[in-house]
C-alpha cells in the first residue's frame, strides 16, 4: 500500500498487518511486532493517516535520525514510548535510518472480563499527541523491554489457558510502569514545564486584562491547550504535577484571582464583573466564586473595605 492522503481506518488487527506486509498474527485481538535489523520496516506501505479500532503502544528501542508522524517531524531519543486509542486520527510513522521499535496493538475485546477492560481508560497518556512521548532512561528502558519480551514470548511461544491472565497482567504492568516514568518526566523536565506554565499564565492574563473574556466567554480547557499546541490532557497532568491543579482549577484560580482585583479596585457591579469574565449569567458566577473563596462576591467587598 502507498502512502495516501486520505484517512485509512483498520478495523482489525489482521487488516492491519496485512496492509503493512507483516506476518498472519497469532492471535486475533493481540499481536506484538518487532521491528529490528533483519526485520525492518517499510515505510511505502503506510498510509499518510490512519484510524485504529484498537490500542497502539509503540516502544522505541533505536532510533537515529527523526520520526516523522502524520505531517510532522519529532525528535525521539533511544527509548520512547507512545501511546494511542482506539479511534483516534492519527499520522503512521515514517522511520529514517536506523529505527527500532515493539509495536504492540490489543483490540479492546482482549481486556473483556477483565478490571483493565474499564481501567485503561483512566490511564491519560493514551490521550497525548505523538510529540509527548515518555523519554526513557536507560534503567526505565531495560524495565519496559523486559515486559515487552515476557509479552513477546507469551503470544509467539506458548499460547494456552493461562497466556491471556499473564498477557493482560503484563499490560498492567507495562501501564503502571508508563504512568510512574510520565509522572518522573514531569519532574526531570520541570524547566520545560515551567516554561508551559509561565506561557499558561500568560495567555491566562491577557484573555482576562484585554477582556477578551467578555466576547469569548470563560476561557476552557480545550482553548488552552490549542494555543499551547499540547493535547489537553497532558496540559492537566503537567499542571497538576506542578502546582497541585489540572487545567480546568487553575483557569477557575487565575478567573478568581481576577474577580477578586476587580471587586476590590472598581465601583463595578457584580454583575458587570461577572459579564467582563465571560458568564452569561451572574448567578454561575457568584455560585464559583463562593465555592472557592467561601464568600459571595459582595461579601468579599464588604470585607475588603
Amino acid at each position: 500500500m502507498k502512502s495516501k492522503n486520505h484517512i485509512f481506518k483498520f478495523r482489525s488487527i489482521f487488516e492491519m498487518h496485512q496492509a503493512f506486509g507483516i506476518r498472519k498474527p497469532q492471535h486475533p485481538l493481540i499481536s506484538i511486532t518487532h521491528f529490528n535489523k533483519s526485520n525492518p520496516f517499510n515505510p511505502d506501505n503506510a498510509v499518510l493517516y490512519d484510524v485504529l479500532s484498537f490500542y497502539k503502544i509503540v516502544f522505541v528501542t533505536q532510533q537515529e535520525g527523526r520520526l516523522r508522524y502524520g505531517r510532522n517531524y519529532y525528535d525521539f531519543d533511544e527509548g520512547s514510548m507512545m501511546f494511542l486509542a482506539p479511534n483516534q486520527v492519527v499520522g503512521t510513522a515514517e522511520h529514517h535510518l536506523e529505527t527500532y521499535s515493539y509495536i504492540l496493538l490489543i483490540h479492546p475485546d482482549f481486556f473483556l472480563g477483565y478490571p483493565l477492560a474499564k481501567k485503561i481508560k483512566q490511564y491519560g497518556y493514551f490521550s497525548y499527541s505523538v510529540n509527548e512521548a515518555i523519554h526513557l532512561s536507560e534503567k526505565e528502558k531495560e524495565t519496559i523491554l523486559t515486559v515487552y519480551k515476557i509479552i513477546e514470548e507469551e503470544l509467539n511461544s506458548r499460547i494456552d489457558e493461562f497466556s491471556q491472565d499473564v498477557v493482560v497482567s503484563q499490560i498492567e504492568t507495562l501501564l503502571n510502569y508508563a504512568n510512574r516514568f510520565y509522572k518522573r518526566q514531569f519532574v526531570t523536565r520541570k524547566a520545560v514545564n515551567d516554561d508551559l506554565l509561565q506561557k499558561t499564565e500568560a495567555i491566562l492574563d491577557d484573555y482576562f486584562n484585554n477582556l477578551h473574556s467578555l466576547h469569548l466567554g470563560v476561557p476552557t480547557v480545550r482553548f488552552l491547550s490549542d494555543r499551547l499546541n499540547i493535547s489537553a490532557d497532558y496540559l492537566s497532568d503537567m499542571l497538576r504535577s506542578l502546582i497541585g491543579q489540572n487545567t480546568q482549577q487553575f483557569i477557575h484560580f487565575k478567573l478568581i484571582e481576577k474577580a477578586k482585583e476587580r471587586l476590590s479596585t472598581t465601583q463595578l457591579t457584580v454583575s458587570e464583573i461577572a459579564y467582563e469574565l465571560g458568564f452569561e449569567h451572574p448567578q454561575s458566577f457568584s455560585k464559583l466564586f463562593k465555592a472557592k473563596t467561601n464568600m459571595s462576591p459582595l461579601g468579599f467587598r464588604a470585607s475588603f473595605n
